[in-house]
């Protein structure tokens, strides 16, 4: 009996004739999603899914949200497009929104297309301000796929050639559970970090740094979670060297950590730049450097983005801020990012094989060893959890150095009884590696 193959395979099976074979499925036997509702998905074949990664933390308000779909189909049949040669008041508005809730004085904004674009953006920034051109980023740190972005990016399997940037340096990620330091505090945790910092400023690059840049929590590297105290640390030491402190809140920002706005401010540090995307705009194609009057005056040399800034989307981006802000995101994910932590620590206890429970609000991860002693990754068994939990139903993400860090992310808008439905699903899934192991 001949048989016939799902739509699903029949869509990737045209992906692999006509795309390019790097922008590969996360799963061997592909997710084909055709429509999403809420923190809900339903594939090709028919079958539903509860999100609990949000297409990487990127459909903040869920798939599809009402009020985000009604802003973009009024804008575009208004105008969809005009490009930065034109003044867009869509933009102003954007920016007017985002000014009201960054920290400090950063209110100059440059909308741009992507994550990617807005790293690049920043560090362009920091160069032409401070006329210096080196650069102190992290290593485990991942900020986007362009030459520059990749150069500050320490994931060897993110960086696909050899770079050719020059002035890029890392120091040390503040990794607590992998600090290979023995048991201490996060206050000498913290001066181990700022030493190595200030090692590598005076011995790797010619001591007048431009900036140093890091996200407030690395997502790629498996939601690394900075000891307390680390960033007023770092943010003085290069400040005192004359550089300017680039905080990357594309993952961390908008709500996503529970209690505050962006990542950074649970530090209380203010940025001189920071750079967000992801989440800012419902799902839309939309990313932003934001600054100071100070330093954004430093551009003095000509510069476009076509699509920056594109009317359509940063009419999806008012529509999602003006949401969070009446659903109070910022309460929601530190709530039920509360109740998910709860869930998480109890598999944990269950399964030695979860060797953490890190992150913070609604960005937690599960951190998976072969043994909790000698902390051996275990990237075997985080991909037959990715499986298993598809298997239940439940999306959820991948990363860490090795591949061995579960990523949830899912939106900002879960109820109490989905987080209750997620865990339960990732419990059976743990189960069913627990079984196969």
């Amino acid at each position: 009996m001949e048989t016939v193959a799902s739509r699903g395979a029949e869509v990737f099976a045209e992906q692999r004739k006509y795309i390019f074979d790097c922008v590969k499925p996360l799963y061997e036997e592909p997710v084909a999603i055709a429509e999403g509702s809420g923190c809900r998905v339903r594939d090709f074949d028919g079958r539903e899914y509860l999100d609990a990664f949000a297409g990487i933390l990127t459909t903040s308000l869920g798939h599809c949200h009402p009020e985000v779909v009604a802003a973009v189909q009024e804008q575009v049949a208004r105008v969809g497009h005009l490009s930065t040669l034109y003044v867009n008041d869509r933009q102003v508005e954007a920016g007017r929104a985002l000014a009201g809730i960054a920290p400090g004085d950063l209110n100059r904004t440059f909308f741009l297309n992507s994550g990617t674009e807005a790293i690049e953006t920043a560090l362009a920034a920091a160069r032409l301000h401070t006329g210096r051109t080196e650069i102190v980023a992290l290593r485990q740190a991942y900020h986007g796929r362009t030459s520059m972005a990749a150069a500050v990016t320490a994931h060897a399997a993110w960086r696909v050639l050899p770079s050719t940037v020059t002035g890029i340096t890392h120091a040390l990620s503040p990794y607590p559970y992998r600090a290979p330091f023995g048991d201490v505090g996060d206050e000498e945790l913290v001066e181990i970090y700022a030493r190595d910092l200030i090692e590598v400023i005076e011995t790797t690059t010619n001591g007048q740094p431009a900036a140093f840049i890091a996200e407030t929590i690395q997502g790629v590297g498996g939601y690394i979670v900075p000891p307390r105290g680390y960033f007023q640390r770092m943010a003085e030491i290069i400040r005192s060297y004359g550089g300017l402190f680039i905080s990357d809140e594309v993952q961390a920002g908008f709500g996503r950590t529970g209690g505050k706005w962006f990542g950074i401010e649970h530090w209380g540090v203010v940025p001189d730049i920071m750079v967000m995307a992801k989440g800012i705009a419902g799902g839309m194609p939309a990313a932003a450097t934001i600054t100071t009057d100070e330093i954004a005056a430093s551009w003095r040399g000509k510069t476009i983005s076509t699509f920056g800034g594109n009317p359509v989307c940063m009419a999806a981006m008012v529509a999602t801020l003006k949401v969070m802000r009446r659903e109070d995101v910022r309460t929601r994910a530190r709530v039920r990012g509360a109740q998910l932590r709860g869930a998480l620590e109890g598999l944990a206890a269950t399964f030695h094989w979860i060797g953490e429970v890190r992150g913070m609000g609604l960005m937690q991860a599960l951190e998976l060893v072969e043994d909790p002693v000698t902390k051996e990754p275990a990237p075997r068994l985080a991909g037959m959890l990715l499986n298993a939990a598809r298997d239940e139903g439940l999306l959820i993400g991948l990363s860490g150095l090795n591949g061995h860090v579960i990523r949830l992310g899912p939106s900002l808008l879960i109820s109490a009884d989905e987080v209750d439905e997620l865990a339960a699903r990732l419990a059976r899934a743990c189960a069913a590696v627990e079984a196969a192991r």
